[in-house]
């Protein structure tokens, strides 16, 4: 009877993110909070914890929403 492979793969994809307001890469572990455009609904806005605590605002690439 032979055995299932036990071997883990050590890679993970990680999908770097970026900051809607301050274009800033995310690592995959900070504080961020990841909503849909609330004028459109298209576009996926990602806010920093730095941006959302500053209340710095951004801007849908589709349709040009701007919120705090």
């Amino acid at each position: 009877m032979e055995r299932p492979s036990t071997q883990l793969s050590v890679y993970e994809t990680a999908y770097m993110r970026v900051c809607t307001s301050c274009r800033r890469l995310l690592r995959p572990d900070e504080k961020a909070v990841i909503f849909s455009c609330p004028n459109c609904g298209q576009v996926e806005i990602i806010r920093c914890y730095k941006c959302r605590k500053q209340t710095v605002k951004y801007t849908c690439p589709v349709c040009g929403f701007t919120g705090p």
